[in-house]
């Protein structure tokens, strides 16, 4: 009960502060993500994007059968008691102070996909932007597990993001012909990080999603 109570408080707590976010947002007051926050590795252009994705392979989406996250080993140490968690979090934040183990006890968090700001570690999630179970049924299912190791860590490419935890695990492992950002000036951004990701790691596309990426990058 007392697990449930405090779930509870936190739904209440975040729903409150995500209706502030869209208030402010629709007055113009939050606009932009702050000026100093971090960012993933920049995307290729638009340009290049469309490029791209013509030569992905397009082929209907492959079966989870037999996927598992634990054949994708993530939050591997980076340097110290650093994980790629921790990594992602310091870089994508303001003003991030992380104790002696790595973990972010302080800063602020802009969510790129909603528009929330945050300044608890706690309420963010770090998205696989092509997600695991996504690369499984795209391809993964072939790779070693070095690669997927590689991939479900990949702090090269724009594959990894903190956002908001509530909207990561409404996104789950949706395309995005089934979901986008709902903050509308980004999903021009998502679509170029989903292709630059998929480019870089040989990954197919649906007929659905390509079409709906088409759409995306042609009104960038």
């Amino acid at each position: 009960m007392l697990a449930a109570s405090v779930y509870a408080r936190r739904s209440v707590r975040r729903a409150g502060a995500l209706t502030a976010t869209a208030a402010l947002t629709a007055t113009g007051l939050l606009a932009a993500a702050p000026a100093a926050q971090a960012a993933p590795p920049t995307p290729v252009s638009a340009a290049t994007a469309r490029t791209y994705l013509a030569s992905l392979t397009v082929k209907a989406e492959g079966s989870s059968t037999g996927y598992s996250r634990d054949l994708f080993p993530h939050w591997s140490t980076q340097s110290g008691a650093c994980n790629t968690r921790e990594v992602v979090l310091k870089r994508d934040g303001v003003n991030v102070v992380q104790d002696s183990s790595c973990a972010a006890v302080s800063g602020t968090w802009y969510s790129a996909y909603d528009g929330a700001t945050w300044t608890a570690a706690s309420d963010l999630d770090i998205d696989h932007v092509v997600a695991l179970s996504e690369a499984w049924r795209s391809g993964a299912n072939s790779w070693t597990t070095t690669q997927r190791q590689a991939f479900a860590n990949d702090l090269t490419r724009p594959q990894l993001i903190a956002v908001t935890d509530n909207v990561n695990q409404a996104k789950g492992d949706l395309d995005p012909a089934e979901w986008m950002p709902s903050l509308t000036g980004y999903r021009c951004t998502y679509a170029r990080m989903w292709v630059h990701v998929k480019y870089h790691w040989k990954l197919s596309v649906d007929s659905a999603e390509k079409s709906t990426l088409q759409s995306v990058l042609n009104g960038c």
